[in-house]
Order: C-alpha cells, then sequence, then structure tokens
C-alpha cells in the first residue's frame, strides 16, 4: 500500500510546506504527517481548510517512501519542491542536513 503526505504554497512568500502530523503547516518534508492511502484522503480534505483560512494554495497528496522513518517524495518534481534547486546544492532546504539524494 502506498503512503502519502500532503504539500502545499504557503500564501504568504509561497514557500513549499507540508500538513504536519499536529495539523499544522510546517516547512520541511521530514516533518510531515504520512498516511496510508486510505487515510490521505480524510487528511487532504482537513488540510484543504488552510485554503479557506488563505494560509496556502495548490493544496495536494503526493506518493512518499519512509527512510529511515522519514518520508521522502517519489517523483522527482516532489523531491525539487522538498530540497530546492538542481543547480545550486548550496541553497535551498537541501543546503540542510536534513535532505536526501534522490
Amino acid at each position: 500500500m502506498s503512503t502519502k503526505a500532503i504539500t502545499a504554497n504557503r500564501l504568504r512568500d509561497g514557500s513549499v510546506v507540508w500538513y504536519g502530523k499536529d495539523g499544522l503547516w510546517v516547512d520541511t518534508v521530514d516533518r510531515a504527517a504520512v498516511y496510508e492511502a486510505g487515510v490521505a484522503d480524510d487528511a487532504l480534505a482537513l488540510a484543504k481548510q488552510g485554503l479557506l483560512d488563505q494560509i496556502v494554495v495548490d493544496v495536494y497528496a503526493i506518493d512518499v517512501k519512509l527512510s529511515d522513518g522519514r518520508p521522502v517524495p517519489l517523483r522527482y518534481r516532489e523531491w525539487l519542491r522538498a530540497n530546492g534547486p538542481s543547480v545550486r546544492t548550496d541553497l535551498g532546504k537541501q543546503a540542510s542536513a536534513l535532505a536526501y539524494a534522490f
């Protein structure tokens, strides 16, 4: 069964964010809540409240795998959103110790 995380962009500054375990939006994918496919739809519905509250835009679920207990996006597009630009690895979230190789 596949696992999912929920992502969006923060309306205030456009940063990529993830729906966290406590129901708040978090800045790094390692703090994202992970859901089994069947439960992800319910979590997505809750996360979309962020649209109404004008906190985030473009809320959707992505496929992730767990690596050392942390979610890692499966699609390259989502990995880029999680880590930062592929041409400057010294920038973005990938510059920290939390980044994963794709």
